[in-house]
């Protein structure tokens, strides 16, 4: 796991200042390579092959390709037989030195081989040109700059802006949605001049031109399974291949455990089949909270992940975070993450990572669980939804509508939204509160509908659940989730590993049956009773969890002059100019007197104020 940036013209300087703008990402080495036409650089974070052959820029045997290369690709020893037999030769134990040898054999088709994740940039000095490529799912993020004559790249969007010409430009469209979304889908950032390359694709600049192409998406949607047992015999088979192959490493290993299904699984994966070999036990970490108000109920993931621990005699090691370390560190949070994403989560994955990059250099987390298997209670409502609108429609207009909305009041609306508008009823943040905070020059009441329309016109699949689970893994998992997780842990110089994002089993899942997935109110059924056997009892019968952190709470109390502090028009004068304060302290009001729930809206504020001014200072 590294950092890597680059652009196509020659500065010694600014690629070293790239390089140093990011050094947390890669603390083990760092290098540059600089021509009359390129300068690329990387920092390191060493995890496959600890010596200096394996540093980069790395150049290949002929002296005409040059990569720099952020990841890990899982798969590199039987891709290294393959090419040894075509005659290629190798100096290191690397799996980058693999990668840079597949291209040279196959180009942009070398991405169908690797297993992985991934961001590289391979420059080609013959032809004078650069290839950029991203993880089919995005666990690795990639930035660039294009201007129709200058080309920037990198693993963040803070070195790009270390060339001055770059644009400090709020992409307003970009603000909208992440209001709405509480993050920026790809490939959009809050920056106009900078985008993300999609996951899944390449990019190739030559003759001042680029052309950005995809080269993996899911296909096939169509079940796959009419029997129970042999689904589950499938997803059983194919997450313990996931999991076996990601444990590759020169580094220790730990993972982040919860009392959640998806990270005991993973557990249990290694533990009973003793992957570590004899003797060898597993480093787990857990996060809880220091709270005074329902300590039982926000630490009951933590107190699941303990007893989880003990039951596969794991080197279990915990952390309870407090509102005052929030407090003390939350704008250095931010300026870790780069761009805002509002997630309470983000301070629990960054103080966890703090404590396990002190033993390990690398974790195995649980992501991407969810949105494979249908986890999350809201597939369970829309599944729901959609069984009610298979009533017949006077049944519903003369009796339950009516009575609904005067049971329910306007929720109940949710029950009649269809397609696109079913979707953003379910998970959009209201637009009444964003209209008030937004000055009218830049509210868009429009921008969340532009972005997710073309998720359904036509949608992948007529199964409006199994749509679902893959429009929150082509958005919300790739542009929150994962970016969080890739900022969060590498502010730290430690390498998180998804095994249940292996694109194998991705495209094994969505040819599942959604009612396999959800049974009743029982999600992620078919995962659960794959590894029922290897579960304990406690966690195979707990419901839906996650790190639920009492963030609602610390606002009213020790997070709440911090709160007032940055949603001040003084703290970030540039703020004055897109949002109504007055609206926002009545926001922030409404919640520390709790008249209303804020806690999402107030925390992405917080965070984007943060960012801003951080921004314009340069402060990054």
């Amino acid at each position: 796991m590294c950092g890597i940036n680059g652009f196509n013209f020659k500065d010694e300087k600014l690629i070293q200042k790239m390089n140093g703008s990011i050094k947390y990402r890669g603390p083990d080495d760092d290098g540059f390579f600089v021509n009359g036409y390129f300068s690329l650089g990387q920092v390191r974070l060493s995890i496959l092959d600890l010596s200096q052959k394996a540093s980069q820029p790395m150049i290949s045997e002929n002296g005409r390709y040059i990569i720099v290369y952020n990841g890990e690709i899982y798969n590199f020893l039987e891709l290294k037989e393959e090419l040894r037999k075509k005659g290629y030769k190798f100096k290191s134990q690397s799996d980058t030195e693999v990668v840079l040898n597949l291209y040279q054999e196959k180009k942009e088709k070398c991405l169908e081989k690797l297993n992985g994740i991934f961001s590289l940039a391979i420059l080609d000095q013959k032809n004078r040109s650069l290839f950029l490529a991203r993880d089919r799912l995005g666990v690795k993020p990639l930035y660039y700059f294009w201007d129709k004559k200058r080309f920037i790249f990198s693993s963040d969007m803070k070195p790009i802006l270390k060339e001055k010409s770059v644009f400090r430009e709020i992409d307003f469209t970009a603000l909208n949605c992440y209001l709405r979304f509480l993050y920026v889908p790809e490939e959009k950032t809050f920056l106009k001049q900078i985008k993300k390359l999609k996951a899944g694709h390449f990019l190739i600049l030559k003759d001042n031109k680029i052309k950005i192409k995809k080269y993996w998406e899911i296909n096939n949607f169509k079940d796959k399974f009419n029997n129970f047992s042999e689904a589950k015999k499938a997803v059983k088979q194919q997450v313990e291949k996931s999991v076996a192959r990601q444990l590759i490493s020169d580094r220790p290993m730990g993972i982040f455990l919860s009392g959640g299904i998806d990270s005991n699984v993973i557990l249990s994966v290694i533990s009973n089949n003793n992957l570590l070999g004899a003797g060898r036990k597993i480093k787990t970490y857990s996060v809880g909270f220091e709270t005074d108000a329902e300590k039982e109920k926000f630490n009951a993931d933590f107190n699941l992940a303990r007893q989880s621990a003990k039951f596969f005699g794991t080197d279990h090691h915990e952390i309870l975070i407090s509102d005052k370390m929030i407090y003390d560190n939350f704008e250095e949070v931010v300026r870790k993450m780069g761009e805002p994403f509002s997630n309470f989560t983000n301070f629990s994955v960054y103080f966890l990572s703090q404590i396990a990059k002190k033993k390990v250099a690398v974790v195995l987390g649980g992501d991407g669980g969810d949105e494979l298997f249908g986890g999350y209670p809201r597939y369970y409502y829309s599944r729901l939804i959609s069984y009610y609108q298979l009533l017949p429609k006077f049944f519903r207009y003369f009796f339950l509508d009516k009575v609904g909305i005067k049971l329910f009041g306007n929720k109940f609306k949710k029950f009649s939204a269809v397609g696109l508008d079913k979707f953003l009823a379910i998970r959009m943040q209201g637009n009444k509160d964003i209209k008030k905070i937004l000055k009218k020059d830049f509210f868009n009441v429009n921008a969340p509908e532009e972005y997710f329309a073309k998720f359904f016109n036509p949608p992948k699949t007529d199964d409006y659940e199994k749509n679902f689970m893959y429009i929150d893994l082509a958005t919300w998992l790739i542009d929150e989730s994962l970016l969080r997780t890739d900022k969060m842990t590498m502010a730290h110089g430690l390498e998180q590993r998804v095994p249940l994002l292996d694109y194998k089993l991705v495209e094994l899942a969505f040819q599942i049956p959604t009612k396999f997935k959800i049974k009743g109110k029982n999600t992620k059924y078919i995962l659960k009773e794959s590894f029922k056997n290897n579960l304990p009892d406690f966690i195979y019968q707990a419901g839906k969890r996650g790190f639920f952190a009492p963030g609602a709470k610390w606002l009213r109390r020790g997070l709440k002059p911090l709160a007032y502090e940055i949603l001040s028009p003084a703290y970030n004068k540039s703020g004055q100019e897109i949002f109504n304060f007055n609206e926002i302290k009545k926001i922030l009001d409404n919640h520390i007197n709790g008249k209303k729930y804020n806690l999402n809206l107030i925390l992405s504020l917080m965070t984007f104020q943060v960012w801003q001014k951080h921004l314009l200072k340069d402060e990054f």
